[in-house]
């Protein structure tokens, strides 16, 4: 059990820091080509947060661990919100200016909503997970479509003065693109290995493993570039980051797992975690989108946020000494 414990306090570690090389490296890599910052900070950037995400759960499903792969992904974009979203508006109240973002938070619902039917019987079929892969497919042209256009906007602007602030040679972002890449791989590893054996050890199942320590340890990249986004006045950064990592954790992440493994899963997935992201997900849209004037995630709010996410996290826990 010690040595399980160590490879999952090694495997996060490892995870968050591979996964920082990585992000550096294909944001450096994709504006040295030329890549319109837009797009870097809504698709270069998105897929390197959740790079954690994705491949923690293909392994999860790979070697049959269907509730690692979808508590993953799940209690990921509930901690996204709830904890990553509370702490910065508590930090700084989030103000959104980005259009594009207001665009993203009606996708994320409809797409919360097709994850919740999706569940309702209790698996993933390779099917589903197509249907998912072929959305997320769709969702990356309209993204691109969006980066390219010249139209200004502020999430675009605020990646612009990341990316200045933040240049470096090629050759330096290349290895640390592929550096990242290789640990990011090898770190997952571990950290599956050190959460199955965990869970085995304790009689707890997957899934809360899952729910807690693999998605608190693979969201970790988000709440710490959100936290640094907001301190810098990068709101829509540190938003962008949680929009677009719950986006993937709910087609990409998921799809792919499925299409490697179809999972089957008890009904208190349904009946707790896809409910709770569901209200979650509801709930940023309605305070976030603005509908009578600029969208805004105040300190009041921030606080509800990460109140939610606390009582989430203890009805979890108590559920172990309940059995």
């Amino acid at each position: 059990m010690t040595l399980a414990s160590l490879a999952v306090l090694l495997g996060l570690v490892l995870l968050v820091w591979s996964a920082g090389l990585f992000v550096e490296g294909s944001a450096a890599t994709a504006r040295h080509f030329g890549m319109p910052p837009l797009l870097i900070g809504m698709v270069v950037v998105g897929f390197g947060t959740s790079a954690p995400e994705m491949v923690v759960s293909a392994l999860a499903a790979w070697q049959g661990n269907p509730g690692i792969a979808l508590g993953n992904a799940y209690g990921s974009n509930i901690t996204n919100i709830a904890l990553i979203l509370g702490v910065t508006a508590i930090l700084s109240p989030i103000a959104v200016h980005s259009q594009v973002l207001r665009k993203e938070l009606p996708i994320l619902t409809l797409v919360t909503a097709l994850a919740a039917w999706q569940l309702w019987d209790g698996e993933i079929t390779r099917f589903d997970a197509v249907v998912l892969l072929v959305l997320f497919g769709g969702l990356m042209a309209w993204t691109i479509w969006q980066g390219v256009q010249k139209k200004a906007d502020s999430l675009g602007r605020e990646m612009e003065q990341e990316l200045d602030v933040r240049t470096m040679p090629i050759r330096r972002a290349l290895f640390r693109l592929l550096v990242g890449l290789v640990l990011l791989i090898v770190s997952s590893r571990i950290l599956v290995w050190g959460a199955v054996a965990i869970a085995h050890g304790f009689g707890v199942s997957d899934l809360i493993i899952g729910l807690t320590i693999v998605a608190v340890g693979t969201s970790l990249p988000e709440l710490a570039s959100s936290i640094i986004a907001t301190r810098r006045g990068e709101h829509d950064i540190a938003l962008g980051n949680v929009l677009g990592s719950n986006l993937f954790n709910t087609l990409a992440v998921v799809g792919i797992a499925g299409a490697i493994q179809p999972m089957v899963v008890g009904p208190e997935v349904f009946n707790r975690d896809i409910l709770v992201m569901a209200g979650l997900t509801l709930s940023l849209f309605v305070i976030g989108y603005g509908f009578r004037g600029q969208g805004r995630i105040n300190r009041l709010e921030g606080a509800l946020l990460l109140a939610c996410y606390v009582a989430y996290t203890g009805y979890l826990v108590s559920t172990l000494f309940g059995r």
